[in-house]
């Protein structure tokens, strides 16, 4: 258990690095960015965004899958151990937001600009809230059009942040099960995949840095105990003798 949680604990620091930073430089969210910028880190969040997250989801299960090479009966057990870890962080994330009950950056915004209380906002129901963007913002040159969809469609609280946990989840869980078999480029991916989701919630104007650095801080609890049972359940992460071979091979490589 001590050295999932070492392994689990520096990928949640490198994960840390970004929101931290930003945290700290009190930068603050504003539109207007550059469109080409601003479509690219969109795309990054789309990665994690229904129905595109269940794809990434199926897309790394079969990766996990893979890398591992566990017989049938301990793969079963690991997929079911790597959907719930997900659910988990997901079913989390919504208790904690409906009780908090935090104001995304852009409803803030918005209550400058166009004078919507965000009390009032939030006090509607979700399909008000949307057209109440869509209209708001139907003149609003500085906020592209797929800017302002994603709005409309996102328009819950944002304490903590659903994608970092989503995203964070899976790169510490390439950490915590990959590692033993030295899948580095595998983890290097994820890490930065990661934090590049993780960005994007700043970009886009949805989170706050604070609500990604719990949103990891979350992920990483979550992905320890998970780690732990799959290696308990399904057997040890450490690859098989004719396994570490291929790996010695893989790192010669590199």
């Amino acid at each position: 258990m001590f050295s999932i949680a070492k392994r689990t604990t520096v990928g949640a620091g490198i994960l840390l690095i970004m929101p931290v930073a930003v945290w700290i430089s009190g930068w603050r969210w504003q539109p207007g960015e550059s469109s080409i910028w601003l479509r690219t880190m969109y795309w990054m969040t789309e990665t994690v965004t229904q129905p595109w997250g269940i794809i990434t989801h199926v897309i790394l299960c079969g990766w996990f899958l893979w890398c591992l090479r566990f017989r049938l009966k301990a793969a079963l057990v690991l997929f079911a151990i790597l959907g719930c870890a997900i659910l988990a962080g997901q079913g989390v994330k919504s208790w904690v937001k409906e009780r908090v009950q935090e104001p995304r950056p852009f409803v803030v915004w918005l209550e400058k600009t166009h004078n919507i209380q965000s009390d009032e906002f939030y006090s509607l129901k979700r399909k008000a809230r949307s057209q109440l963007v869509e209209t708001q913002l139907i003149n609003q040159t500085d906020v592209p059009a797929f800017l302002r969809k994603h709005w409309q469609n996102e328009t819950g609280f944002a304490f903590p942040s659903g994608h970092t946990m989503f995203a964070a989840s899976w790169a510490l869980l390439g950490v915590g099960l990959l590692w033993p078999r030295r899948r580095t480029w595998t983890i290097v991916v994820l890490l930065v995949w990661a934090t590049s989701v993780m960005g994007s919630r700043l970009v886009l104007g949805m989170h706050w840095p604070r609500d990604l650095v719990v949103a990891t801080l979350i992920s990483w609890m979550l992905v320890t105990i998970a780690t732990w049972l799959a290696q308990r359940l399904c057997g040890p992460l450490t690859p098989p003798v004719e396994e570490k071979q291929e790996i010695a091979e893989r790192e010669q490589e590199s």
